[in-house]
């Protein structure tokens, strides 16, 4: 699992964006980059623009470790349909995007750390694993011990997000289904992603 040891609004600071469009995030009062030279702005060459398409993406879904994300390029390469589209659809089936997604809690890192603790149930059975990849139909569940918890009672409370149409959530008996694999137009993410210049990038 990838580790952060710096904070996470770090990245969006570093990337010039509110990237998960959190009220809280330090963008929203200082719209350039962190350190003495943060707001020197130099103009983008292909290579740095599809470098941080990929910044964005791999920051987005919790720093998403460069082996892993080059894995799951291969595997959208070898799979029918748009590398593009077949990359998105790999990451939102990701057991802690799921997590996320169906608000069960605040951040993509507490989706992360929700999971590796155990607090989680597929299909009936327990997955601590976040990078574990989620079918059609698959149900995903908080354990009864775990439903108190102050962190999933803050993200089900939270009005900050919607779920998404390709979940099917009950925050009452904290249990959810993922009704289909997404496209990018489904996806609600609040910054632009380019996947397209992603696979340019691997593609080099």
């Amino acid at each position: 699992m990838a580790k952060r040891t710096s904070t996470k609004h770090k990245i969006d600071r570093r990337l010039g964006l509110n990237l998960w469009g959190r009220p809280k995030s330090p963008f929203n009062e200082r719209e350039y980059g962190p350190g003495q030279h943060g707001q020197r702005r130099r103009k983008p060459t292909d290579y740095g623009i599809q470098l941080m398409a990929k910044q964005k993406l791999k920051g987005y879904y919790g720093n998403v470790s460069e082996k892993q994300f080059r894995r799951y390029h291969a595997e959208a390469v070898r799979r029918k349909g748009g590398t593009d589209e077949n990359l998105i659809g790999i990451l939102e089936s990701r057991l802690d995007s799921v997590v996320y997604r169906m608000k069960f809690v605040l951040t993509i890192f507490a989706a992360r750390q929700l999971v590796n603790h155990g607090h989680i149930n597929v299909n009936g059975r327990r997955v601590n694993i976040p990078s574990y990849l989620l079918h059609e139909g698959d149900k995903v569940e908080i354990k009864k011990s775990s439903r108190e918890l102050l962190a999933i009672l803050e993200g089900v409370r939270s009005n900050e997000r919607d779920v998404p149409a390709y979940l099917n959530v009950d925050h009452n008996k904290m249990i959810g289904t993922l009704v289909s694999v997404p496209k990018l137009e489904e996806v609600p993410y609040p910054v632009h992603m380019e996947p397209n210049l992603v696979v340019e990038f691997y593609s080099r």
